[in-house]
């Protein structure tokens, strides 16, 4: 399996918003989350630790607290508490030097991508072939505390989430990066950061450049960590990462792309079923003599209840006439019933074996050839026809799936 470590801070609607990783909207209108399997989910800040989850208990043997404010409130409550000074320092120079329209506040600090927080991707595996939620929970936890271990005094965890509710069980985590300036206030900075950590250039002989950072050497040495864990939980990790040509996914496109490979293997399936179906001869011959053993015993059925119906109601009409006469005597009535009641079960007898002559000449070698390749016919369009309709609804059904998703990334992440 794969080992995923996915960073970013911005996308093309923004700096990503925490919302999505608390499930802080209405998850109703997503439909590639699973409203029941949300209650597997973990979640965990700075300030409140583990948030509860009413319906997990691993939640509840960790202590949770009740969740009374969303991700967004504790990255800016954290932003406040430490780097106050920093925004009052530097709004003050600005006015100093005549130039309040850049004063900032936490929220602008928050919606910045030179300052806002990094978001991290944890995730081992793919759909169909993946680590266990509890798995990942457990690789990620020793990787955080590890982390906070090496890096804690300048790249600070404010919150993660533990997602089961999507195709792939994986984390979203969020930390920031912060070093006194040279005005001694704290502010959020990630290279001096780094730097104040040691963390060197990859080549120290060149220039600092977007070839050449402190960045680099820091996420390969959290991918080795990630990857040392791995190895204690007994997994066989692919280790060569994929970088080359390989296009670099923003936090909505790695989310929507998982759906659109579900999409794309439910679409494999139902081709595989169609040339599965076109090409088995057999299934369509079996199903075609079912049908026509089936409609043998139905049609001769009818037909023996309706024609023995009419026979019975004409003798029935027959005897109410001569038994209402009133110039017939009793005892013509009664021979009367009597033979009326003798030829109904004659007929009934008679009726039996008629179909039963019927059945045999529908079922003769030559008739149900005729008739069942006449049912194979129809049965091969009526397959055909009906994989059409469900391939149309299955390419719109995806269609509207991925316009919705954009839509709601658009509006939510």
């Amino acid at each position: 399996m794969r080992a995923t470590r996915h960073n970013g801070r911005s996308g093309k609607h923004g700096v990503y918003n925490p919302r999505h990783n608390d499930r802080q909207f209405d998850i109703a209108n997503s439909e590639h989350i699973d409203a029941e399997k949300e209650k597997q989910n973990i979640y965990w800040d700075c300030y409140r630790g583990y948030v509860q989850n009413p319906s997990n208990q691993t939640l509840r043997d960790l202590g949770a607290v009740e969740p009374d404010a969303s991700f967004h409130d504790m990255e800016k409550m954290y932003y406040e508490d430490h780097y106050y000074d920093f925004i009052q320092g530097q709004n003050a120079r600005n006015e100093k030097n005549r130039h309040p329209e850049r004063n900032r506040t936490t929220e602008d600090l928050l919606k910045n991508k030179m300052t806002c927080p990094e978001e991290t991707i944890f995730q081992i595996g793919k759909e169909g072939e993946h680590i266990s939620g509890d798995q990942l929970f457990q690789i990620a936890d020793t990787f955080m505390k590890r982390f906070e271990g090496r890096f804690g005094e300048h790249v600070h965890i404010l919150d993660f989430a533990l997602h089961m509710d999507e195709t792939t069980p994986h984390i979203h985590e969020r930390h920031v990066f912060d070093c006194k300036n040279k005005y001694g206030e704290l502010c959020p900075q990630q290279e001096k950061a780094l730097e104040a950590l040691g963390i060197p250039l990859p080549d120290p002989d060149k220039p600092r450049g977007r070839n050449n950072n402190r960045k680099m050497m820091f996420d390969l040495i959290c991918r080795n960590l990630l990857l040392d864990i791995c190895r204690e939980q007994g997994l066989e990790i692919e280790e060569e990462p994929e970088y080359g040509g390989k296009k670099y996914l923003e936090k909505q496109e790695f989310i929507i792309q998982a759906q659109k490979e579900k999409i794309a293997r439910q679409e494999q399936k139902i081709k595989d079923q169609e040339e599965r179906i076109m090409d088995n001869e057999t299934l369509i011959d079996e199903v075609s003599e079912i049908a026509y053993d089936k409609a043998v015993e139905v049609v001769t059925e009818k037909v023996r209840v309706q024609t023995q119906e009419e026979d019975i109601r004409v003798l029935d009409q027959l005897c109410n006439s001569i038994v209402q006469n009133p110039h017939n005597s009793d005892k013509a009535k009664t021979i009367t019933k009597n033979v009326i009641k003798m030829a109904k079960d004659k007929l009934r007898d008679a009726a039996k074996t008629v179909i039963a002559k019927v059945q045999r000449n529908l079922q003769e070698p030559e008739t149900r050839k005729a008739n069942t390749e006449q049912i194979k016919k129809t049965a091969r369009s009526s397959i055909l026809e009906k994989l059409a309709v469900n391939k149309k609804r299955i390419a719109e059904d995806a269609a509207r799936k991925k316009n919705k998703e954009k839509d709601h990334d658009r509006n939510s992440l």
